[in-house]
């Protein structure tokens, strides 16, 4: 079967494939991914990348809705990375920044869901275009397990200040 990506195609697919692989490892290790860690910024920097990278693919010939999440997760990538920096978030900057990082993956996740049901297998791949069914319901999928997770990864955050003595509403002084 010939190889339909280009070069750069190529090279946006290895990395966008590793920085998944990288945010996966950090969900499951550490329940979140962290700015402030070094696989957190291992994550950060893939996706940059991938993102970058991706703005140039044009498959149709035209930007896509690909292009849109591509620059939606480089403006929510430096979000997720200060948002602890942000007094008026105050207490909240831990949850904004956590969810945030989750939406760099949910989006990163789109096109990688669509592209990957309508390209494999490559004799026949699973989904003919985006509005096909099993894209459908792969995208649904995505959305179910994003919603799961990010609320897993609140209430996680909440059951840790609550285990610390340091609730929501209560503003701490070192």
């Amino acid at each position: 079967m010939p190889n339909h990506l280009s070069p750069l195609g190529i090279f946006h697919t290895a990395v966008s494939i590793l920085a998944v692989l990288i945010a996966l490892y950090a969900l499951i290790r550490y329940g979140k991914i962290d700015p402030a860690t070094a696989v957190g910024k291992l994550y950060i920097t893939l996706t940059a990348i991938a993102c970058l990278t991706a703005l140039p693919i044009m498959k149709t010939g035209h930007l896509s809705a690909g292009h849109g999440l591509a620059v939606i997760v480089l403006v929510l990538l430096p979000i997720g990375v200060y948002a602890k920096s942000i007094k008026f978030l105050g207490k909240g900057a831990d949850y904004i920044q956590t969810i945030v990082m989750s939406s760099t993956l949910f989006f990163s996740m789109i096109p990688a869901t669509i592209e990957t049901l309508t390209r494999l297998p490559i004799s026949h791949p699973l989904a003919a275009d985006p509005n096909d069914p099993v894209a459908k319901m792969g995208l649904l999928i995505l959305v179910v397990l994003y919603i799961v997770g990010v609320l897993y990864q609140v209430i996680k955050i909440r059951s840790g200040r609550k285990a610390t003595g340091t609730p929501d509403s209560t503003v701490t002084l070192s």
